[in-house]
């Protein structure tokens, strides 16, 4: 199977990209931060969201918290002795947010200009959907972080199966990878993609087997400590409950 072509990206871990983006006179140090954050920039919009603030000032307030990444180089202060990833990253959000509310600054999509892609129509569809939850906005953070790390795991499949040929293959095996009662009958996807059911159930096994290992990547990928690897995996599933 094809490598994705965004695997090379996170060639070593986020915290690579994090201390390359801590360096803004770097080639790509910017591009590589917005990569970072464009995969995970929903928790942190529904964090802020949660925090009180209206569809409108919370598009702003996390155009400006990349922005600020950058302009005032906090990622110089990251260190990937000090753990997870998400963990620095929503310590860092919130200390803007109270310096943003403390100051009272009006943070315009990062000065007018949008780090990243953020689609706020979207967010708050993907937001309406949610059931209302009683969870400290800490622990809503870390299941929206788990769902974005299931879904980026995924879409690194999706990537591999589209340079392989087999797009269509993957969406509709897709809903198969955590649980066969969401997905379509393996007898009607054998049917309608003329294979065999054996042919089928095999695909689903190695399909959960990769998609395993890509998960278990884009984890390690967040922490210092590769032993950790395992502990976070069972936190994130466990933050799903």
């Amino acid at each position: 199977m094809a490598q994705s072509r965004a695997a090379p990206v996170f060639a070593t871990t986020h915290w690579s990209v994090v201390l390359a983006a801590a360096d803004s006179a770097a080639p790509g140090s910017e591009a590589a931060l917005s990569t970072l954050c464009q995969a995970y920039w929903f928790p942190l919009y529904a964090h802020v969201r949660r925090r009180g603030h209206d569809a409108e000032s919370a598009r702003d307030l996390t155009q400006g918290f990349f922005a600020e990444l950058l302009v005032r180089k906090t990622m110089s202060q990251a260190d990937r002795n000090r753990g997870r990833f998400r963990t620095f990253l929503l310590a860092v959000l919130d200390h803007f947010l109270h310096h943003a509310h403390r100051d009272g600054q009006a943070l315009k999509r990062g000065g007018g200009r949008e780090l990243i892609s953020l689609d706020a129509l979207e967010a708050e569809n993907r937001l309406a959907l949610e059931p209302a939850d009683e969870r400290s906005p800490e622990r809503e953070f870390d299941r929206r972080w788990a769902l974005a790390t299931l879904e980026q795991a995924r879409r690194r499949m999706r990537e591999q199966f589209c340079e392989a040929g087999k797009a269509e293959l993957f969406d509709r095996l897709r809903p198969h990878l955590l649980n066969d009662e969401l997905g379509t009958p393996y007898a009607q996807i054998a049917a309608e993609l003329n294979m065999s059911l054996a042919a089928v159930k095999v695909t689903v096994h190695r399909l959960r087997r990769r998609y395993g290992e890509v998960l278990r990547d884009e984890v390690a990928q967040t922490l210092s400590d590769q032993a950790d690897v395992t502990s976070e995996l069972r936190h994130l599933i466990a933050s799903l409950s």
